[in-house]
């Protein structure tokens, strides 16, 4: 019997391999050749522009809009010579994609019929696109169409398809910021200023400091007739029904294992067009699913990092289709199987070449790097619901405590050997004057933190937020979101807390106090104060639950709770005292997410409600039909006595399917009646809230019953791919 699912199946056994144009030479000698690099800039600007883009760069100065004009030509006349015909200013709006504009190089001559190709400097340093169709949380009157793209000088223009992109920020008519990228250079900029007060404790040769990020992309790959014969993949990213797989991850022989000749080829041409464009993608592998993979980069500086990892993600989505794939960023695309994630490793790097999330050789340089590993846990203690906030989306919501996705209680793991120096100092340290002898203890034992580090790699993978080495790694981060949504948050959080500790280390110091003894006293007030952060245990367990509840710690299940954090009191002073987001700014993100999780939710409820009436339910009662025509048959061709042992199976059958089907149909009616009430509701909070509370349920009980028919159906029958042939058909 041929239907679509069969037919997906065909054509993926008959699918012909891709290959992969592999470029000849070394990768050293094509990395980057799409990219408008320093080395580009010196060949096709003047001194004064060169020496202006880099300053720009590197101390945040303006460029003159006479240097404007320069800078634009070059940066035109490097694009033509790639044979770019068109420009765009690149950004990041609220939707959590990227978008972009389209404009020839060209303009008509005057006085005559010809066109001339023109990019002036103001054309590189404003635009003004249409920003009434893009998320604005009310910040947007409709009156006031109108928002600017302005060029980020700090990541460098790049070309694709011909197109020279310029890297944006994107603002409303009235100021307020529309996108991820304009909060996230604020709070690099305010981050670095805080951080450099702190290390010049240490090093007065320090400064700059720059925040790194080192993200990790998981993804799923399937076939693409595959994909396209299950609606609820392609409307809403992730399978609504499905029974699990007799096989999935059980065995744990995908993770690391030989990767398929089809991902292989797949991931070769995604690390090219990488390459090309300066993405430093260096890692490779099989994630724990099957069908799971990941790409890792070199870390870079927080805001390039991020630049490239959206548009790895555009990469991804296009190289899939090249090769008959789709990529699914879900974050938990399978029920029952590992969801994605997007890792963040994060740290920051001074202009000397120092990690301050990296011990050193000296007491002093592990005293530098204490400070700032201590600050961290600080003020992740007394931001977690913030940050849980920031990586709260409907996606997320079903991967975080799933399979090996970290808790949604936001928990630091250091490890046990560091967290033993944290309680060491903390008994040590005196809030009297310490003796000399004692200052000379603790600097040893400081001494000692890299040998303990040699072996107390991180092996918990239960930690949302880790310490690994040499850098946090925020592992909650979900696979489709962007990373700035967290990092300017725990850049802000980290800003605000080290000019906290400034403030209390100079307060003692005033009081006649030797600044290594304020120092160690302000760690060891820090220690205490953040102590039920830490958490070394399975963060899985149960016990777990108990546990954090008992320190205070919060456990925010659903996306529309989480979000409440963006607009407490405590979260707007944060921003506004740091200059990142004001009141209102934050007030229209937190409405913007709201709906956005209320819409995902309501786009799911309708596609699984249709999948339901329309193709589960006449495909059961297809099966249905032909078990009680199979059951009249019996009746004809035997007697009483045999046709009852024969006839009980299929009737036992039928009747499951009539129950089955009779809670699907009405547990759809009580799913519209549900959704019709909440959106009935005045504020954006209360629609959401009743969304995840009276809509989001039911589709977990649609999907038992679902899930049980498949179960049933002749495997011929049923429609839509499974899970056996969606994880494993390759």
């Amino acid at each position: 019997m041929t239907n679509l699912r069969t037919q997906a199946i065909e054509a993926v056994l008959n699918r012909p391999g891709y290959k992969v144009d592999f470029p000849a030479n070394k990768t050293s000698e094509f990395f980057a050749k799409n990219v408008f690099t320093k080395e580009s800039m010196q060949a096709y600007l003047s001194g004064e522009a060169y020496k202006s883009v880099l300053e720009a760069i590197e101390k945040g100065s303006r460029i003159d809009r006479k240097i404007a004009n320069q800078i634009a030509s070059g940066m035109k006349s490097w694009a033509v010579d790639k044979g770019a015909s068109h420009y765009t200013h690149w950004f990041q709006p609220l939707n959590g994609s990227t978008a972009e504009k389209h404009d020839a190089f060209f303009e008509k001559a005057e006085n005559s019929d010809n066109v001339i190709e023109k990019f002036e400097g103001d054309m590189l340093i404003q635009q003004e696109p249409d920003a009434s169709s893009f998320p604005s949380g009310g910040i947007r009157n409709t009156f006031e169409a109108r928002g600017y793209t302005a060029w980020d000088p700090t990541s460098p223009a790049f070309l694709i398809d011909k197109t020279l992109c310029i890297p944006t920020i994107f603002v409303s008519y009235t100021g307020e910021a529309l996108d991820y990228k304009t909060p996230l250079l604020k709070s690099l900029y305010a981050l670095d200023k805080a951080a450099v007060d702190v290390c010049n404790y240490f090093d007065k040769n320090i400064n700059k400091v720059i925040a790194t990020l080192g993200w990790e992309q998981e993804y799923f790959l399937i076939d693409e007739a595959l994909f396209f014969a299950r609606p609820d993949l392609v409307l809403t990213g992730r399978t609504l029904m499905g029974h699990a797989s007799a096989k999935d991850q059980q065995l744990e022989d995908h993770y690391f294992g030989s990767i398929p000749d089809r991902a292989y080829s797949f991931m070769q041409d995604v690390e090219v067009e990488a390459w090309k464009l300066g993405i430093p993608i260096k890692t490779r592998h099989n994630e724990v699913a099957p069908n799971q993979f990941e790409f890792a980069p070199v870390f870079e500086e927080a805001n390039l990092a991020i630049d490239h990892n959206q548009l790895l993600m555009d990469i991804i989505d296009k190289i899939a289709k090249r090769h008959k794939l789709k990529a699914l960023l879900h974050e938990k695309p399978f029920k029952g199987v590992n969801g994605s994630g997007k890792h963040n490793n994060w740290s920051m790097m001074t202009d000397t070449g120092t990690n301050l999330l990296s011990p050193g050789k000296t007491p002093k340089k592990n005293l530098m790097f204490l400070v700032f590993l201590i600050n961290t846990i600080k003020a992740v203690h007394k931001h977690s619901d913030l940050l849980r906030a920031s990586i709260a989306t409907p996606g997320n919501e079903h991967r975080l405590g799933a399979n090996e996705a970290p808790p949604a209680i936001i928990s630091v793991f250091l490890g046990k050997l560091l967290s033993q120096t944290l309680d060491e100092i903390e008994n040590k340290v005196s809030t009297r004057k310490m003796t000399p002898d004692e200052k000379t203890e603790i600097k040893l034992d400081i001494g000692k933190i890299p040998e303990i580090l040699l072996d107390n790699t991180d092996r918990n993978r239960t930690s949302p937020f880790a310490f690994t080495g040499n850098r946090f790694e925020f592992r909650a981060v979900g696979s489709s979101t962007n990373s700035a949504s967290a990092m300017i948050v725990l850049n802000t959080a980290m800003a605000n807390q080290l000019k906290e500790f400034k403030n209390d280390v100079d307060a003692i110091i005033a009081k006649n106090v030797k600044k290594d003894e304020a120092i160690f006293r302000i760690l060891r007030k820090y220690i205490i104060e953040s102590k039920a952060i830490r958490f070394e245990g399975n963060g899985y367990g149960e016990e777990w639950l108990a546990e954090a509840e008992k320190r205070g710690l919060s456990n925010i299940a659903n996306v529309p709770d989480a979000l409440k954090a963006f607009i407490s009191k405590k979260s707007i002073q944060l921003f506004s005292d740091n200059n990142i987001l004001s009141k209102r700014e934050l007030e229209a993100r937190h409405e913007i997410r709201l709906e956005n999780y209320k819409k995902s939710i309501q786009i799911e409820s309708r596609v699984l409600g249709d999948l339901a009436v329309n193709h589960i339910i006449p495909t059961a009662i297809k099966y249905q039909n032909t078990l009680i025509e199979n059951v009249k048959g019996l009746k004809e061709l035997f007697g009483a006595e045999d046709y009852d042992e024969m006839a009980t199976p299929h009737l036992l059958s039928i009747k499951k399917i009539s129950r089955h089907i009779s809670n699907i149909r009405q547990l759809v009616v009580e799913m519209v009646d549900f959704r019709k009430a909440a959106n009935k509701k005045l504020s954006c909070s209360d629609i959401a809230e009743a969304y995840s509370k009276e809509v989001r349920p039911q589709l977990d009980k649609i999907r038992y019953h679902i899930d049980k028919l498949e179960l049933i159906v002749a495997d011929e029958m049923w429609t839509l791919p499974k899970y056996r042939e969606l994880l494993f058909t390759r």
